[in-house]
């Protein structure tokens, strides 16, 4: 692809992804969708349709509009993923962009890929609303008889640590800290998981670090 008929639609394809996210959420929870406002970066346009509310001031913070850029390039630019494959492969067949990025929107809902994330929190809000030890969680996830897996730790390609995930892990507590919610109880599950999986003699050899997903 080549030129302005494939730049433009690609611009508009990422200008409307922020938007339907964003507004599926708010009407999810009950509010009215947001407007894109030109005035702002990619990443602090979707915190703004995410979280503003009309007639109030919303101001959204340097690091965590940062994070959330570096989390987008992170997540995009990494090579040849199931994702990516699919747009490339659809696209072979001479399909116009939409259908070809549709696609890979589909590849993306499984939970091995882009739904991962959203199986860590599963996890995490499972683990602590049951009253479940993180390190009694964490003995049957190594038990292969219970079925239970630790979700957010391991890759099929990095077998040390995600490259992406430790500049994440950083950029996450950066945000966090500033935040003041490193209380949270949810958060504290995870990161004794963390803490737990990093000595953990059986992790440390299958090479199962926190990956992406996990941060």
């Amino acid at each position: 692809y080549e030129g302005e008929s494939f730049t433009k639609p690609l611009y508009t394809i990422m200008a409307h992804v922020l938007e339907l996210a964003a507004g599926q959420y708010r009407v999810n929870i009950g509010k009215t969708p947001n407007t894109y406002n030109p005035e702002l970066s990619y990443a602090a346009n979707f915190m703004h349709l995410m979280f503003s509310e009309p007639g109030q001031p919303y101001e959204v913070l340097p690091a965590v509009e940062k994070a959330m850029d570096l989390f987008l390039i992170l997540h995009a630019d990494h090579e040849q993923h199931c994702s990516t494959s699919t747009v490339r492969i659809v696209g072979s067949s001479q399909s116009n962009l939409f259908s070809s990025v549709s696609a890979g929107i589909g590849a993306l809902w499984g939970p091995l890929h882009g739904g991962a994330n959203c199986e860590v929190i599963k996890m995490l809000n499972s683990i602590y609303n049951d009253g479940i030890a993180p390190s009694d969680f964490v003995a049957k996830a190594k038990d292969k008889s219970t079925g239970v897996k630790l979700m957010g730790f391991g890759h099929r390609v990095y077998k040390n640590f995600d490259p992406r995930a430790k500049v994440m892990k950083e950029s996450a507590d950066e945000v966090l800290n500033l935040l003041g919610i490193n209380n949270n109880k949810t958060l504290q599950v995870a990161k004794e998981l963390e803490k737990i999986a990093l000595e953990d003699d059986y992790f440390i050899e299958k090479k199962l670090y926190p990956n992406v997903d996990f941060y």
